[in-house]
């Protein structure tokens, strides 16, 4: 099953969030975006298809996105393993597993951008 949420916003505007969609670009081959998140979620549908839509603007393969739905309980795939507890959460590794960032539903910045930061500070992949 895949999450709805997680289709593209058509008329998100990418050139408005170069600096983000930039972070996501040069690293688009070497972190995986793990997506926790519910089609019933006010939050998801809020900041879900924007985020989607700056992975695509970026041109992160398919590959590099997984997509977790879960139920109205939490649960779902890598729920437990990855001590998910809000949705949307995603979680952002290298590939060697390694957990470079994550944003969790009650961030101040948008998906992309909060990652973006998050992912350029981190100095994981310098």
């Amino acid at each position: 099953m895949q999450l709805e949420t997680l289709r593209p916003n058509p008329v998100w505007d990418g050139a408005s969030y170069e600096d983000a969609v930039d972070v996501l670009a040069a690293h688009r081959e070497e972190l995986t975006y793990k997506v926790w998140g519910g089609d019933w979620c006010k939050d998801c549908r809020a900041l879900l298809p924007d985020f989607a839509a700056a992975l695509e603007s970026a041109d992160v393969p398919d590959d590099r996105i997984e997509e977790s739905p879960v139920d109205r309980d939490k649960r779902g795939p890598g729920v437990d393993e990855y001590d998910v507890e809000y949705i949307p959460t995603i979680v952002v590794e290298d590939d060697d597993g390694r957990e470079v960032a994550r944003f969790v539903e009650e961030e101040t910045l948008p998906p992309a951008i909060y990652l973006a930061d998050e992912i350029d500070e981190s100095g994981a992949l310098d």
